[in-house]
């Protein structure tokens, strides 16, 4: 018996306008386990080589994995794969919220969408049923007005939505596809994808129950999550949220300022998390932010998501569209050189609204504040707007005219790398990786992030890897009586720590050897801030232990590890059929030629040759090819992927 999983993969042709249900069997789940390594196997063996990923010939698919569903913290998530608009090549997010497990209890580990619709339609879901539905009336809504319409047009609230908005109809190289009009799978311009084929939600209603193999073994795991969690370094995340790091990385010099002119924001205090929680969050002014201010996911303890209420300039903060989370306060904040968290707050409503993608939105504006700034653009040329840093106003004017495709917006919507290429200037000012803009982690400060935004297949990403500060002695060792990294990081032999400003072999070790596990995480698909290698709640035992009490295979660490790595060989793979080798794998030219200024980060700059050298033992530790960066046949082979090695011809 195939437990945890549903066993069904829905295939949705829109063109055609038909769906089918495969079975595959229990080798293929083993192999492929789910989340991103299932998505792309569909990926490559469903889209042709050189595929437009804009076009009808692109595949999207929404993956689930065995735990999802399971009443354990960190499971509820889904990840959609297919050719990032950005790079070309395998485009790869995930998000959390109530939709992945309301799938698989609809009865489904994937869905597989092929093709294009000659209209808008929506793709309507329910206990092990599955039909194409018009959705003209919908085209053009927000993304809330669109939950609310779809609730009352089917007469059931609980019905979960993954939808595109507004920007992903006009195909925003960043747009997202959102869930809860609040939870994004926001990276690698997956909305633009879905937007493209006029397909505006997948809705899912599933009353079935999910069995896993080992019932009480589940039971103890979430137990002991909840036991910890008073006294992990969760409990402050959950109350505070990912913005809970605003102050840490301005105190170590990493909170990327002014288009990462600097790592440090004389008034950082004024975003900070914890005045977003004391003064923004829903229930703030009758002290009971922990009861209406918090949101969560499906069956997680932690409670981290964000619920705003208050207003900016007399426009209302909207509760449902919910608050900004670390990355969104930096790239809105920071990033533009904006102090003010209620015009911040407001910036992520309105992605949220529309759906965009926080990171290379925002980023994009301090791309462009950064070439008012120096001359690159003019004021006339910004359809009169005073772009400058710290003018939030202008900030939020341009947002508007982003997300609505108007005037200038119409080329920043492209995201800055497609923009500058556009225009034919400021490409100095550039801070993007294989067309994704960077988020908001400096690697001048934590090393080995420079080598994972480097190498990462779908563009710099700051959850691929554990960040160097974990692997400090001092942060290492941890409390041996209580959750801590030297526990989570040993069974993955990582035992001699280094100093956060070092990229040498065993640093470079560490990068890899944690990409495999994040790496698994997005695979497994569960929550990277519940499981991880390091500082989470729970580490890769845990993860070991939820697979194997949901499937009942014989799964440890090593076989975690394994998962991960076949994942990140296939993803290269796909990349480099699509043309991508070694010479995408670099860092943005401001960050070699120009030193941050102020705060603890002051006078640093990034060495190319370091970077270079981190690079060769990066690619040798792979088992791939120095020279190109593509895995070798005999890396392939030995990842489960000998086919795929056929394929790419190596």
């Amino acid at each position: 018996m195939l437990y945890g999983y549903a066993g069904k993969i829905l295939h949705v042709d829109l063109t055609n306008q038909t769906v089918e249900i495969e079975q595959p069997d229990e080798t293929f789940y083993r192999h492929y386990v789910g989340g991103s390594l299932m998505g792309l196997y569909y990926l490559w063996k469903n889209t042709p080589q050189g595929a437009d990923p804009l076009g009808p010939e692109n595949t999207l698919v929404f993956t689930l994995s065995a735990p999802t569903g399971l009443p354990v913290s960190g499971q509820s998530r889904s990840t959609i794969t297919c050719k990032s608009p950005s790079s070309g090549g395998a485009a790869d997010s995930q998000a959390g919220g109530f939709w992945p497990a309301e799938l698989k209890r609809a009865g489904f580990d994937a869905i597989v969408v092929k093709g294009a619709a000659a209209s808008p339609v929506y793709l309507w879901i329910e206990d092990g049923k599955a039909e194409l539905r018009d959705a003209a009336h919908l085209w053009g809504k927000s993304t809330l007005a669109v939950d609310e319409a779809l609730k009352e047009e089917l007469g059931d609230n609980k019905v979960e939505i993954a939808q595109v908005g507004p920007a992903g109809e006009k195909l925003s190289n960043f747009a997202a596809v959102m869930n809860m009009a609040n939870r994004a799978w926001g990276r690698t311009g997956v909305g633009a994808v879905m937007g493209s084929k006029k397909l505006k939600a997948i809705v899912v209603r599933g009353r079935g129950k999910i069995t896993p193999a080992h019932k009480g073994r589940i039971a103890a795991l979430s137990k002991k999550g909840a036991a910890e969690f008073p006294d992990s370094d969760m409990e402050l995340f959950g109350k505070y949220g990912t913005a809970d790091t605003v102050m840490a990385n301005h105190g170590a010099g990493g909170l990327p300022t002014r288009n990462w002119d600097a790592g440090a924001m004389e008034t950082a205090n004024l975003i900070s998390g914890e005045r977003l929680y004391d003064e923004l969050l829903r229930g703030a002014e009758a002290g009971n932010q922990d009861k209406q201010g918090r949101d969560t996911c499906y069956a997680c303890i932690v409670r981290c998501k964000r619920v705003v209420e208050s207003e900016w300039q007399g426009i209302k903060l909207v509760p449902e569209y919910g608050g900004p989370e670390y990355e969104t306060i930096a790239t809105f904040g920071s990033y533009c050189g904006v102090e003010d968290l209620h015009a911040v707050t407001y910036a992520n409503q309105l992605c949220n609204e529309y759906g965009v993608d926080t990171i290379s939105c925002g980023a994009t504006l301090s791309w462009a504040m950064d070439c008012y700034e120096n001359g690159v653009f003019t004021q006339e040329e910004l359809d009169g707007l005073d772009l400058r840093f710290g003018n939030a106003e202008a900030m939020i004017a341009m947002l508007e005219k982003t997300l609505k495709r108007e005037g200038i917006g119409d080329v920043l919507a492209m995201g800055s790398a497609k923009a500058a290429d556009h225009l034919g200037k400021g490409h100095e000012y550039l801070l993007t990786v294989k067309g994704q803009e960077l988020p908001a982690h400096m690697p001048h400060v934590k090393r080995s992030l420079a080598l994972i935004y480097a190498v990462n297949p779908f563009g710099a990403d700051h959850q691929s890897s554990e960040h160097d500060p974990n692997y400090h002695p001092k942060v290492y060792e941890g409390k041996p009586e209580a959750p801590g990294t030297k526990r989570f990081l040993e069974p993955l032999g990582l035992t001699r720590p280094q100093a956060t400003k070092v990229l040498n072999a065993e640093k470079v070790e560490f990068a890899l050897k944690t990409q495999y596990n994040y790496s698994t995480t997005d695979t497994i698909n569960v929550c990277q801030f519940v499981y991880g290698p390091a500082w989470q709640l729970y580490g890769p035992q845990d993860m070991a232990e939820l697979m194997s009490a949901t499937t009942g295979w014989d799964i440890g660490v090593d076989e975690i590890q394994e998962i991960g790595q076949r994942r990140l060989n296939l993803m290269r793979a796909y990349n480099a059929r699509e043309g991508l080798n070694r010479d995408q794998d670099t860092l943005p030219k401001k960050l070699f030629r120009k030193a941050l200024s102020g705060g603890r980060s002051d006078g640093i700059i990034l060495d190319e040759p370091e970077l270079k050298a981190g690079l060769d033992m990066y690619f040798e530790q792979a088992g791939w090819d120095v020279t190109t960066g593509t895995p070798t046949r005999a890396a392939l082979e030995a990842a489960g992927l000998a086919w795929v090695a056929d394929d790419l011809g190596v």
